[in-house]
């Protein structure tokens, strides 16, 4: 195949997995502007509401690694399809639903999708070539925060002037269109990891695991931190995740390769990610709440839902854009130098919002920088995972970097949750979130990405982990281009 198709082609994959990437982050902000009118849209409680949020979270948490390793088994273009198909199925039980339960039941379907980013992410390393690949990887690993960037306007635009059900029958066109992209465009790949046997004591120990310690962390505002049910959570976690490393590490096959994971490259990369998630999720909780709060708070901007996500939306179109140009400075820097770039770009995003906090173009700016660092970060992390675990581990690695991800949003949610309503004044009878509040949740989010630079700081150069790479033996040598593009 000549150089200009092979280009077209790989270009084609990228678009792809891009928008199932962008699809799959939408499913998670699309009921934002229906928090509020949940509990009387479902004939609910506002309690049991949350539910629609916390189940999405949940899913995904435990489907994303076990998807990632199904991909190495099975291939990852047969599970990129197999992701689509409960997003469009969730989206039409969503937007059919009148009441909680089978809401609950969609979104967790839509949850599922979630594996597609990973996924899609690992496939980059087989089809595309060695040239395009660091940029490749940094779209695709940033789809996630520019679909919730840009997710967020679309949808209280609709929420604000249609019916809600519009929503999710929109999700299912788009969801479709997605599917039926990965039939066409993206191209068969044998199984990295083919003939090994999936772990499915592992992958229940983990979804347990993982299931009662995100509940805990979710839910434990709600329940009291120090209710005999968090406390329970989190006691039960610790001990199936201890339980579940036993068996992992003496698993010839496992869900996840502790032992690779583990490797200084490996084990400090993942453990940044949990604080960019947390980083890049702080900031998504606060700009939004100070845009909209009311004037007469004095630091309130007093902006309607759709405005608001107006002036948010800057921020995803400047992570689609920074996230290719990111991939360049990776191949002429390294990833190291980019994510250590990103973390920092983030903490001046969150200097930058608390000197800009009264107004809402300074806030669109800081949004700007913010996601500028995020998708800086989100494309590095991948591509050091990658270039330090066999080729039959791609995706598994993939999806537990996307795990911890997702585990710093989620502890960040709580964090920054438990100090927004902790800090608050009283106006017109009801609790409100102080100046102070909202200052305090910036500097912390700075806080954060600062830590993160300095673990990012520590990670170690590719040539330390040569020897183990090369102890892999040829499962790790690179797909040669024309097999990468003709398979």
């Amino acid at each position: 195949m000549d150089a200009p198709q092979t280009t077209a082609r790989a270009g084609g994959v990228v678009t792809t997995l891009a928008l199932a990437g962008i699809t799959a982050a939408i499913m998670q902000t699309l009921v934002t502007p229906l928090l509020a009118e949940l509990p009387r849209i479902l004939h609910t409680t506002p309690s049991n509401a949350t539910w629609v949020i916390t189940v999405t979270l949940l899913v995904a948490a435990v489907c994303v690694p076990v998807f990632g390793r199904l991909g190495d088994l099975v291939g990852k273009r047969p599970m990129l399809l197999a992701c689509s198909v409960p997003l469009v199925v969730g989206s039409v039980v969503c937007a059919l639903s009148s009441s909680v339960v089978p809401m609950i039941i969609g979104r967790g379907m839509q949850g599922m999708g979630m594996g597609m980013v990973p996924l899609g992410i690992a496939l980059l390393r087989d089809v595309v070539p060695q040239e395009k690949l660091s940029s490749s990887i940094a779209l695709v690993s940033a789809s996630m925060g520019i679909g919730g960037g840009l997710g967020l306007p679309i949808a209280a635009a609709i929420a604000e002037y249609a019916s809600w059900r519009v929503l999710f029958w929109g999700s299912a066109v788009l969801a479709a269109a997605v599917a039926t992209l990965i039939w066409f465009m993206i191209p068969s790949v044998p199984p990295s990891a083919k003939g090994q046997r999936f772990d499915a004591p592992g992958a229940i120990g983990l979804g347990v695991g993982l299931v009662c310690l995100l509940l805990a962390v979710s839910k434990g505002a709600d329940w009291g931190w120090s209710s005999a049910t968090t406390l329970g959570l989190f006691a039960a976690a610790v001990v199936v995740l201890l339980a579940w490393g036993g068996w992992e590490v003496r698993s010839r096959e496992p869900i996840v390769d502790l032992r690779t994971t583990a490797r200084p490259r490996v084990l400090l990369t993942n453990l940044a990610s949990i604080f960019v998630g947390f980083g890049m999720y702080a900031s998504m909780l606060i700009v939004p709440q100070l845009l909209m709060f009311p004037k007469a708070t004095g630091y309130g901007l007093g902006q309607s839902m759709f405005a608001a996500g107006l002036w948010m939306a800057p921020g995803g179109v400047m992570m689609m854009l920074v996230s290719p140009l990111g991939g360049k400075l990776t191949n002429v820097r390294g990833p190291k130098f980019t994510l250590i770039s990103g973390v920092l770009v983030l903490a001046a995003g969150y200097g930058a919002a608390l000197a800009l906090m009264g107004s809402a173009w300074g806030l669109m700016l800081s949004i700007m920088i913010i996601n500028s660092g995020v998708g800086l970060a989100y494309g590095a992390m991948p591509a050091l995972i990658m270039s330090s675990v066999p080729l039959s581990e791609t995706a598994a690695a993939n999806g537990f970097n996307a795990l911890m991800r997702s585990l710093g949003t989620s502890v960040g949610a709580a964090v920054i949750g438990v100090v927004l309503s902790q800090m608050t004044i009283t106006m017109g009878g009801h609790a409100l979130t102080s100046e102070d509040g909202f200052r305090a949740g910036l500097m912390i989010g700075c806080g954060i990405a600062l830590v993160s630079a300095l673990i990012a700081a520590v990670i170690p150069a590719a040539r330390k982990v040569a020897g183990a790479r090369q102890a892999a033996g040829a499962a790790t040598a690179p797909v040669p281009e024309q097999a990468r593009i003709d398979n």
